[in-house]
C-alpha cells in the first residue's frame, strides 16, 4: 500500500501528457503551396520550397499541435514574372514579412487527426484558417529507423483579407493553401 501511495503521489508530478510526442518537419518533404484562379480560365499553382516547423501528437488524448513556418521569398510558381509579382509589395511583400506561418491545434475523428483548428499569419496579418486533412500515416521508416509522420491538408482564404487586393476580385480572391508535410520524431 504505501509502494502504491508513493507511485500516485509520483504520478502527480508527471506532465499532464506523458504520451505526447514531438516531431520536426522534414523540409525535404514538406511543400506548402498555393493555388488560385487566373481569371477563371486556370488555375496558378506555386509552392514554397523553404519550410520549417514541430508538431506535436497525442494519439491516446486525440491531440497535438502544428507550427509551420515559411519563407514566403521561397514561392515557385515556374513562371519568372508570377515570381517577381508574388514578391512585390502589393502582394508577399517579402521584403517587409520574411516569414508566413501556420499554427493551430489538431482535430481527431475517431483515432486519425482530420483537420486543424489554426491561424494563417501571412504579411504580418493574423486570421482563423481551419484545414481538412485528407490523408494521415506513420509509419516505421526503414532507413532512418525512427517514426516518420505524412499528411496532406488544404483549406481556403480570401488574399484580401491579408492585404493581397492586386487582382484579388471575385473568385480570385480565394486561394487554395495546400500544405503535403512529413515530419520525424524527435529523439
Amino acid at each position: 500500500m504505501k509502494a502504491f501511495l508513493m507511485l500516485a503521489a509520483m504520478g502527480a508530478t508527471l506532465p499532464a501528457s506523458a504520451a505526447e510526442t514531438h516531431y520536426t518537419i522534414d523540409p525535404a518533404h514538406t511543400y506548402p503551396s498555393l493555388e488560385m484562379s487566373h481569371m477563371g480560365i486556370s488555375v496558378f499553382r506555386g509552392k514554397f520550397n523553404k519550410t520549417t516547423g514541430k508538431i506535436t501528437l497525442d494519439r491516446a488524448a486525440k491531440t497535438g499541435t502544428v507550427d509551420v513556418q515559411v519563407d514566403p521569398a521561397s514561392l515557385d510558381f515556374g513562371n519568372a514574372e508570377m515570381l517577381t509579382n508574388s514578391q512585390e509589395k502589393d502582394w508577399l511583400d517579402v521584403a517587409q514579412f520574411p516569414t508566413a506561418t501556420y499554427k493551430g491545434k489538431l482535430t481527431f475523428t475517431g483515432d486519425t487527426p482530420s483537420g486543424v483548428d489554426g491561424e494563417l499569419t501571412l504579411r504580418g496579418v493574423t486570421k482563423p484558417l481551419k484545414l481538412s486533412i485528407e490523408s494521415f500515416k506513420c509509419i516505421q521508416h526503414p532507413m532512418r529507423k525512427k517514426e516518420v509522420c505524412g499528411a496532406d491538408a488544404r483549406g481556403e482564404f480570401n488574399r484580401a483579407d491579408f492585404g493581397m487586393i492586386k487582382g484579388a476580385e471575385g473568385q480570385a480572391g480565394v486561394m487554395r493553401l495546400l500544405i503535403q508535410v512529413e515530419a520525424n520524431k524527435d529523439g
